[in-house]
Formats: structure tokens, C-alpha cells, sequence
């Protein structure tokens, strides 16, 4: 079996320096050599490190097309991949990836550590050999695995700053996959796009001052889907919508997400054409938000996809 380990940079592969960890070349060769000696690796392995390691942070969209790229081309010489990547950002990448691999016959393992393996004690040997092995058994599509479990590249979510067991996403019957007839690595544009929250009282002329101004706006709501209906708040989203800007609704509780029209305080919502982002996470609606400005300039056809399952990111209607 062939297989291909991409380092991106990340946790995983830093060693301190005197401003703190930082990316450090070298370290997962070390790191490949250490596991082929204690008998952890399935396979031989083919290591592809990025250019540009980077702490995942720093990590835009265009690093999403960076990896698109990759990892289209390497289909066709490798059985399957392995990433390493940054905690901070690898729910962001997880779900773009599973948006940008369309048609994808193979599976994709993302993994990362909460220490590094230059430290002693690191978790970041057992998620690397528990990625490489499950890169060999796993279904075709996007996969995390992290702290013994694999987990749906589409609804991953970092749950604490500081555990080993640091992600968890909802179960789903449905594969991390966008279905296509055949493999296709579609990239994203340049697009301003935010991630606001309600709170109580809160400074609604930043939400106007987005609607003006963003592209496209996820938006955390309460609970199963309220919101206050204050001149401000219908102003803004009524802006938006006048604008053509999708906005996308999802809750700010981690588990069970939104039903707009469940309560009457979500009618402003509902007026304002807000499209009911039902269980996705923010980092999902965030990454499906550049996609569907990325697609097409039609404003319906945007709403169709967002509103819509892709790769098992969300509940049906």
C-alpha cells in the first residue's frame, strides 16, 4: 500500500525556541524513522513536507487550496494520505477539505498533538501511527483522528485548549464525501467572509457595519435558533439581504443546533431570509460560506447549497 504523509507544520512537529514552539524542520522524518524501528508503520511512507511549515494560526484560505491541490495530484500515485496539521484551525481545514475533494475514492486522515513530539510524553506518536494505521482501513473521505478516535472531517470541532482528547464530532451515517462522478479539487476565491455572536446587549452596529461590508456571515445564534428583534438587528440582516449576502445561522450550543421557527424570538431570522444552518459547526458554515461564493454569482443557487447537506455536514430538513 502506498502512502503519503503531508506535514503542514503545527504542534506536532514544533520544538521550543526562545519566543515559545515553533515549526521545526526534521522532526517527522525523525518522528518516521523512530515508529519503522518500533514496528508502528503499516506501510513505507512517502513524507511531503510544505514549504512553508506554519503554526495553524496562521493558516487562510489560501492553504486550503494549497492542500487542494496536493492532494488531488496525489491521488493518482498514493493509496491514501495522511496530514498533519495545527489544532487551532484543523476543525477550518477538515471541513473545507471535505467540500474541496469532490468525488474522493480514498481516505484522507487529518492528525495533529497537543505536545509536541520533540516533548517528552507527547501524544503526537500514538495519533500518528493511529492516523497512518486507520489511513489503511478507513472509508473513502475526509477523516480526523485524534486521542484514539476517528471522527467526520465535516463536523469536527475543538472542544478543549488543553486535553489530549481535544475533538469531538456529532455521529452521522453519512461520509465526510462530496459525491461527483469522478475526482475534481475545487479551490476557493478571495472572499470577506465573518463569524459573529449574539450576546445579550451586545454592539449591534458591528453586525450592521458586516452586513455592509462582508461577503458572507455565519452567524452564532441562541439555543435553537432566537435571536433579539431589535430595529438594529432587522436593519442589519435586511441590508444583508438586500445585498445578496447569505447569511447562515447556527447555534452557539456545541450539540443539537437550530431550528429557525422553533420560537417566535426567531422570526427576525425568518423575515430576513437567514438561511437555517440547522447542526452545522461554525467552522463548517464558515467553510461552506467561501465555496458557495466561490461557485457561482447567483444568490439563490448560493442560498440552495448552504441550505443543503454536501458531505454529511448537517441534518436534512
Amino acid at each position: 500500500m502506498r502512502l503519503l504523509l503531508v506535514h503542514t507544520g503545527g504542534t506536532i512537529g514544533m520544538a521550543a525556541t526562545a519566543q515559545g514552539f515553533a515549526p521545526r524542520a526534521g522532526v517527522l522524518e525523525d518522528a518516521l524513522q523512530r515508529l519503522e524501528a518500533e514496528g508502528r508503520l503499516p506501510h513505507p511512507v512517502t513524507l511531503h513536507q510544505l514549504d512553508r511549515l506554519i503554526d495553524s494560526a496562521e493558516a487562510t484560505p489560501e492553504d486550503w487550496n494549497r492542500l487542494t491541490r496536493l492532494l488531488t495530484e496525489a491521488q493518482a500515485d498514493f493509496d491514501a494520505v495522511v496530514v498533519t496539521h495545527g489544532t487551532d484551525t484543523l476543525a477550518f481545514t477538515a471541513a473545507a477539505l471535505c467540500l474541496a475533494l469532490r468525488g474522493l475514492g480514498k481516505p484522507v486522515i487529518l492528525t495533529g498533538s497537543m505536545l509536541p513530539l520533540t516533548v517528552e510524553g507527547s501524544d503526537g506518536w500514538d495519533n500518528l501511527a493511529d492516523a497512518l494505521a486507520a489511513a489503511t482501513q478507513a472509508a473513502p473521505g475526509v477523516w480526523v483522528q485524534f486521542a484514539g478516535h476517528l471522527l467526520h472531517g465535516g463536523r469536527l470541532r475543538k472542544t478543549h485548549s488543553g486535553a489530549r482528547d481535544a475533538f469531538a464530532a456529532e455521529q452521522t451515517g453519512a461520509a465526510p464525501l462530496f459525491p461527483a462522478p469522478q475526482l475534481a479539487g475545487i479551490e476557493v476565491g478571495a472572499h470577506r467572509v465573518a463569524i459573529l455572536s449574539l450576546a445579550p446587549g451586545a454592539c449591534t452596529e458591528i453586525l450592521g457595519f458586516a452586513a455592509e461590508s462582508c461577503d458572507g456571515l455565519v452567524l452564532r445564534c441562541y439555543g435553537a435558533g432566537t435571536a433579539p428583534d431589535t430595529p438594529q438587528m432587522r436593519a442589519a440582516l435586511s441590508r444583508a439581504a438586500a445585498r445578496g449576502v447569505p447569511v447562515v445561522a447556527v447555534s452557539q450550543c456545541p450539540e443539537g443546533g437550530i431550528s429557525l421557527g422553533t420560537y417566535a424570538a426567531g422570526g427576525v431570522l425568518r423575515d430576513t431570509k437567514v438561511i437555517d444552518g440547522r447542526d452545522m459547526t461554525p467552522e463548517m458554515a464558515y467553510a461552506k460560506l467561501h465555496h458557495a461564493l466561490s461557485m457561482t454569482q447567483d444568490a439563490e443557487a448560493r442560498r440552495t447549497f448552504l441550505a443543503r447537506p454536501a458531505c454529511g455536514e448537517m441534518r436534512d430538513a
